[in-house]
């Protein structure tokens, strides 16, 4: 990957004082690991990437402040997965939805398994 084409140096994204990418959620680091990831097996150039974010970032009833840039950064990966048929809007949809439904099986405190989804 050349510099221009790194994700870290990507426009927008919040750095420490060292440089480094931070996130104020763990989610957030976890969709931008998932893209890079992606991107590194040939999914998608970060060329695609940056113009299905852009896309989202610059849709009509976005914040204006960019405080759901990572909300964009979603959306604009569920795109493309459905795009490249690596995962349809509607299993997409199904996963979600399994994962919430093992979230709210799972007692406070206790780690969330996809198994533990009640059918």
């Amino acid at each position: 990957m050349s510099q221009c084409e790194t994700p870290a140096s990507s426009p927008g994204l919040p750095k420490s004082a060292e440089g480094d990418p931070v996130f104020a959620e763990p989610w957030q680091a976890q969709a931008f690991a998932m893209t890079v990831r992606l991107h590194q097996q040939g999914v998608f150039t970060w060329a695609e990437w940056a113009a299905a974010l852009s896309r989202e970032v610059h849709r009509p009833g976005r914040a204006g402040d960019g405080s759901d840039y990572f909300d964009c950064w979603v959306a604009a990966l569920s795109t493309l997965l459905s795009e490249t048929g690596v995962a349809s809007e509607a299993e997409q949809a199904a996963l979600s939805e399994r994962w919430s439904r093992a979230a709210e099986a799972t007692p406070h405190g206790n780690p969330i398994y996809l198994e533990n989804a009640p059918a």
